[in-house]
Formats: structure tokens, C-alpha cells, sequence
């Protein structure tokens, strides 16, 4: 279900744990102030997070003139945990979102394709590529490490310290990270949008920023039933596999 503007502050007001993590420390982020930087190019942008509700987050997108719609994936993935019904997670997923198309600006990912099987996270992509924007961006952040057995599973939350900062919160879930994607994957998965900056932390996290392709006189408008490529179909390695952690991977966009 989506969250309005006016509901999330109606909700910050009510749940203050949401605000901030107090004093937890704040890790760097690059991708983050790339999208920043595309949201406030445009005019009164309306911003899609597929997080749970974080006030501050909802006050620093504010503050740059965004509308936010909040459609917290988490709680599908849950849902469908605890009902024993992951095998209908992507069929649910590919009905999920009702925006209309081309109807969003930006994003916000996170981490949730961290715990999404590949059918459903490509059920997914579909739709968000579905209703962004032409020229409209995604951040999604994917972990690099294989999961620690025993782990109990948790998400996190990230928390919007500035552009190049965030604060992490984790909170409980009903199903833990699955085993990374391999950078070739993720880019067949987000075929419809190609890659505009990339970066592979010292923390092990890569940081992707997704463009949709801008509609020019000459741009052909692709159907939104276009089959996507699958994850298994063999292709060249990409140019920017290999990097070590903290080291910037080269932007595709020129």
C-alpha cells in the first residue's frame, strides 16, 4: 500500500525511533548525491522509496520540493515468509506498484534486492522501470559478501545523514540476505536502464545508480511487455568487474 507525503509526517510525528539513530556513526556514500543532484534538476520531483518510513528521510527529500510515495517492500517479503508463499512473490511483485507509467522521477532501492530471489527481483525491475521517468534515475545498493550462517536476519535502515553520508539502523526481518549477485547479473537484470555510475566501497557494498533512457524525435519507445534478458544468458564481462573495495568504478555515462 502507498504511504502520501501527508501520512508519512502524520506517522514521523507518532513514531520518533524512525527520526535518526541517534548517535550511530555515519558511513560515506557516493551514489547518493549523483541522484540527489538528478532529482533537484527537475521540477517538483516525485520520489519512490521502497523503504520502510524514515522520518529524516522524509524531511531531507522533502526539503528539495520532492512528493514521496513510500511502497515498503520489506513488509511483502515478510508477508510472504511467514505465509510459506515465496513461490507467489514475484507474480505479487508484478502487480504491486499502481503508479501510472512514466509517472515517477527517482527511486530509492536500497538494499532490498539483498534479500529477493532472481524472479522476483526481476518482476520488480520491470515495474519500476515501468513508471520511471524518461531520464528518471534508481539508487540500489547490493552487498558483495556471502551471508554468515547463523546470522540472525535483519534489514536496515537507511537513514539520510547528507548527500555523502548515511546513518545505518537495522530492524528485524523474516528472512535474511540471500548470496550476492555477480555485477554481470545485476546488469542483465536492470536491462531496461542502463548504468550510470557505479561504486564498489570499502565496506563491500556496490552502489549503483540506474538511467532510464531519455525519449528523444529518434528514440524508439520500447513496449512495456519487452522481455527482459535473463540472468543466466551468457555475455561479454562487463568493463567494470574486477575492482577492489574502495576503489571508484568508471561512470558510463558520458
Amino acid at each position: 500500500m502507498s504511504v502520501a507525503l501527508s501520512d508519512l509526517f502524520s506517522r514521523r510525528r507518532k513514531e520518533p525511533s524512525d527520526l535518526d539513530v541517534g548517535d550511530a556513526p555515519a558511513h560515506p556514500t557516493k551514489v547518493l548525491e549523483r541522484f540527489v543532484a538528478s532529482l533537484e534538476a527537475r521540477d517538483q520531483p516525485v520520489l519512490l522509496d521502497l523503504g520502510p518510513v524514515v522520518g529524516a528521510n522524509i524531511s531531507f527529500f522533502g526539503e528539495l520540493g520532492c512528493k514521496i510515495i513510500v511502497e515498503d517492500i520489506t513488509k511483502d517479503i515478510d508477508r510472504h515468509v511467514r505465509e510459506g508463499k515465496l513461490d507467489d512473490l514475484a507474480a505479487a511483485l508484478s502487480k504491486r506498484f499502481p503508479q501510472e507509467s512514466d509517472s515517477i522521477d527517482g527511486i530509492l532501492c536500497w538494499d532490498v534486492f539483498d534479500y529477493l530471489d532472481k524472479k522476483p527481483a526481476r518482476s520488480m525491475v520491470e515495474q519500476l522501470a515501468r513508471v520511471l521517468k524518461p531520464d528518471g534515475v534508481v539508487l540500489a545498493f547490493f552487498s558483495t559478501t556471502q551471508p554468515q550462517p547463523g546470522m540472525r536476519p535483519e534489514y536496515t535502515r537507511h537513514v539520510v545523514v547528507s548527500p555523502t553520508a548515511l546513518q545505518y539502523r537495522a530492524c528485524p526481518a523474516a528472512r535474511g540476505r540471500q548470496r550476492p549477485l555477480p555485477n554481470r547479473d545485476i546488469q542483465l537484470m536492470f536491462a531496461p536502464l542502463r548504468v550510470a555510475d557505479q561504486f564498489l566501497l570499502k565496506t563491500n557494498r556496490r552502489e549503483v545508480l540506474f538511467r532510464k533512457k531519455p525519449v528523444t524525435p529518434d528514440t524508439e519507445v520500447p513496449s512495456p511487455d519487452t522481455e527482459i534478458p535473463s540472468p543466466d544468458t551468457e555475455v561479454p564481462s562487463p568493463d567494470t568487474e574486477g575492482f577492489s573495495p574502495g576503489t571508484e568504478a568508471p561512470s558510463t555515462a558520458r
